[in-house]
């Protein structure tokens, strides 16, 4: 029988050193749209836009150019972010539990982001046992408050909970229990059950003293922090998702797990409770899903925008991914191809009893971001000048080329305003914050090719990749599917009034149709593009 032994060899300091120098990659830019996004955030006065994601990023965005990219230390989703507005300060939640503050820093005249401070709501002793160790209390939502000093924190328990800002330091003698709320509930109403989790919390827009506390099985309170008093209740019967203050504070709107929202009036009776003003389902009667998010904002013309996600009919539309706009008799059910993340309305600088006016509804799902323009008709899509998918079908191949001449430039601009009549014309509504970055000196173009056998072109000049153009192959081939077949399609039914919104695409018609192969000769404008289905050269029409 023979015997080997095995010796682990050490590393080699040196040749490990070696390999560093030499073979080590390092992310310096990242392009395109965020890997998997959980949360959006809008700063009003500053203009700016955070998006946070699953592995626990944070990315910041203004004017095109403006950007910032921030990570947690702990790997974990960030589920909401909240900013305080004008002061360059952002919030965020991770599913861990924890808030953090970030603040956008400068130095040497540059601007970063950075995280100042962390905060983990401490634990509360077991209810059936004192003697027990302190139980995790799960934050549930946040608010701001209007002066930028206190954040509300909702919790899975049904408290309210204060932390002082930039401290985060718990203000225990504000902490405001579920216990309290019940006993001053009407027997009837009360009937020893509790309120559930906080699911919704808002400040009152006259009174910034005042704010909305929503409870999950369908209670709301006035809540007064100043007199530490519960000024009235809102009895609901439906199970709560959000709520959303008129611009006058004289009324709000609150949705519903059956698919509807309902309008309140704030009662200046002498009364503690009050029922809903109207009640609604809008794609009733049959049951809908849940309305998870509603805002309700006032404009000059009179009709008020409401603007809501989810609320789609479980047998027949369960599966759709919507955000609906109404204003007036005009609806439209805005479809998008994949799950709905958050959305944010964007509104022009207003007198404190203006109406809103929202100019611009931002919408983050799971694959992209679209932005529709409110104040054109028809409520077109603006084109976004970053955050465009580079994934919108799989990609399947890449081509870049270096200083492109200024003619064949000029010729593939033209051709792709020429290819998208639909966008709208107004400007990008998210413009806070100045570019630095100096003016590419000379111009990039990426083209990729897709899975459904188009090509795309892209600006690769600067850090944004901006879509300039988008050609279509799939036409050229002799294949069983309808190339021009529209997503959009739902047969003859107008009800909801479905527009398929955004460019993602997750299905290919026909796999053959992929793009395996680029090539474009920036002198003559000649493409030869190259597929499964067999070899095409083909000379993109725009471009001559």
């Amino acid at each position: 029988m023979m015997k080997f032994r095995f010796r682990r060899q050490g590393l080699d300091p040196q040749r490990e050193k070696i390999k560093q120098e030499l073979f080590a990659f390092n992310k310096t830019v990242e392009h395109g749209f965020p890997n998997q996004p959980s949360s959006l955030a809008f700063d009003p006065m500053l203009r700016i836009m955070a998006i946070g994601t699953k592995s626990g990023a944070v990315k910041i965005y203004g004017a095109p150019g403006v950007e910032f990219t921030g990570l947690h230390k702990e790997t974990a989703t960030v589920t909401q972010m909240h900013f305080l507005p004008g002061q360059g300060r952002l919030l965020t939640l991770l599913d861990e539990n924890t808030i953090h503050l970030w603040e956008l820093q400068q130095k040497d005249g540059c601007s970063y982001l950075e995280e100042t401070r962390s905060f983990l709501l401490p634990g509360r002793p077991g209810f059936d046992c004192p003697n027990s160790p302190p139980s995790i209390t799960r934050v549930t939502v946040i608010l701001v408050a209007a002066s930028c000093d206190v954040a509300a924190l909702g919790t899975e328990g049904g408290g309210v909970y204060f932390v002082q800002i930039p401290s985060l330091k718990l203000l225990e003698d504000q902490t405001l229990l579920q216990d309290e709320i019940l006993q001053s509930l009407p027997d009837e109403y009360r009937c020893g059950k509790t309120l559930g989790p906080v699911e919704s919390l808002q400040h009152h827009p006259q009174q910034p003293s005042k704010m909305l506390i929503g409870y999950s099985r369908g209670l709301v309170t006035l809540w007064d922090r100043e007199s530490r008093k519960a000024e009235h209740h809102f009895l609901g019967n439906q199970q709560l998702e959000s709520l959303y203050w008129e611009s006058n504070g004289s009324s709000f709107i609150s949705s519903h797990s059956d698919g509807g929202y309902m309008v309140w009036a704030e009662s200046t009776n002498a009364s503690a409770t009050s029922q809903p003003v109207t009640s609604t389902i809008p794609y009733g009667p049959f049951p809908c899903k849940a309305i998870n998010k509603i805002q309700w904002q006032s404009s000059s013309c009179g009709n008020h925008f409401i603007m809501f996600s989810g609320g789609m009919p479980r047998a027949s539309y369960g599966d759709r991914h919507c955000v609906t706009v109404m204003q007036g008799k005009n609806l439209v059910t805005l479809d998008f191809t994949s799950r709905v993340i958050d959305f944010f309305s964007v509104c022009p600088v207003k007198s404190e009893d203006g109406p809103d006016n929202p100019t611009a509804l931002v919408v983050l799902v799971e694959e992209e971001l679209v932005v529709i323009d409110l104040q054109t008709p028809g409520w077109p899509t603006i084109q976004s000048p970053y955050l465009a998918p580079l994934h919108s079908s799989a990609i399947t191949c890449s081509y870049h080329i270096s200083n492109v001449t200024l003619k064949l430039w000029e010729r593939i601009i033209l051709a792709g305003e020429q290819q998208n009549p639909h966008f709208s014309s107004v400007s990008w509504p998210i413009d806070g914050g100045k570019s630095l970055a100096e003016e590419p000196s000379q111009r990039g173009l990426l083209l990729t090719g897709h899975e459904d056998g188009t090509v795309r072109f892209w600006d690769a000049s600067g850090v944004a990749l901006r879509p300039l153009y988008r050609l279509s192959t799939a036409g050229i081939f002799q294949t069983d599917c309808d190339h021009n077949e529209s997503l959009n399609q739902s047969g003859d039914e107008d009800w909801p009034p479905f527009r398929k919104v955004g460019c993602f695409d997750p299905y290919s018609d026909d796999p053959r149709l992929g793009i395996q192969k680029i090539a474009l000769c920036k002198y003559s404008s000649k493409l030869v593009v190259a597929g499964t289905a067999g070899q095409v050269t083909a000379v993109t029409e725009g471009l001559q």
